[in-house]
């Protein structure tokens, strides 16, 4: 069995690499950073480990990606790539922001698509896209990443239900964590303020439900219980609180 993780260089995609290492999967690792790819491959000494450096950001190297591993035969996709950026919409720099929706949203988009029709075609597969929290409600203050992060959800979403009312045997998850001491904080500029969930904690469990092929899986209590009360929030009443919670974490 063959895993390809795309921002495996830190955070929870290296921790997924490191949880799926232990279960026997070899491993296609994506990111941007080399010399991170081929410390974590010297670190993964007991599973076939191949490096592939690629800014997803830029369509073609999501395309090369791909082209890369025709040869490899692929069991387990995992969109992990993606990055946030604090502050209202009026000030963020627009190139970062165009940036982040190519990662977050279009490399996810093109991998997905390409490597479904793959999972498709032979009737076997799995898709862990890695979206957030955030995808269940507006985000000012971190208003584009949460958007990026609405649009993965719902997508994985569709495509679950068009696979199973085909009856496919290919599974789509959805990974929505809470915030999580990662890198990812402090490229997005943010403080933290709420959980104690530890980055390889979410990474078994993600892991875990995919191989079990639930579609969305949410670490920790207080998270399942924030989505739930969600269901009986007024619109404008969600977003005064957003906005306060967002507020607490600027740096």
């Amino acid at each position: 069995m063959r895993a390809l993780i795309t921002g495996a260089s830190s955070g929870i995609g290296r921790d997924m690499a490191r949880y799926l290492a232990t279960l026997g999967w070899d491993l296609v690792i994506v990111a941007r950073r080399t010399e991170r790819l081929l410390s974590l491959k010297d670190e993964l000494k007991n599973v076939d480990v191949m490096c592939i450096t690629a800014d997803l950001s830029n369509r073609e190297d999501c395309f090369r990606v791909y082209e890369e591993t025709k040869g490899v035969h692929i069991d387990m996709l995992i969109n992990n790539a993606g990055f946030g950026l604090a502050g209202e919409f009026v000030d963020t720099d627009l190139p970062t922001e165009l940036r982040m929706i190519d990662t977050n949203i279009t490399a996810l988009h093109i991998l997905t698509k390409l490597y479904l029709n793959d999972f498709v075609k032979r009737d076997s597969g799995i898709i862990l896209n890695v979206a957030s929290s955030a995808s269940f409600m507006a985000g000012p203050l971190l208003n584009t990443y949460y958007a990026t992060k609405n649009y993965v959800f719902r997508l994985s979403e569709a495509i679950y239900q068009e696979l199973k009312e085909k009856k496919s045997k290919v599974k789509v998850s959805i990974l929505c964590p809470g915030p999580i001491k990662t890198e990812f904080l402090d490229i997005a500029n943010v403080g933290f303020v709420l959980g104690n969930l530890k980055s390889e904690d979410v990474a078994k469990l993600a892991i875990d439900k995919a191989l079990k092929g639930k579609l969305i899986i949410i670490p920790g209590f207080m998270m399942k219980v924030g989505k739930f009360l969600l269901r009986f929030t007024p619109e404008k009443l969600m977003l005064w609180v957003s906005y306060r919670i967002q507020f607490k974490k600027k740096k």
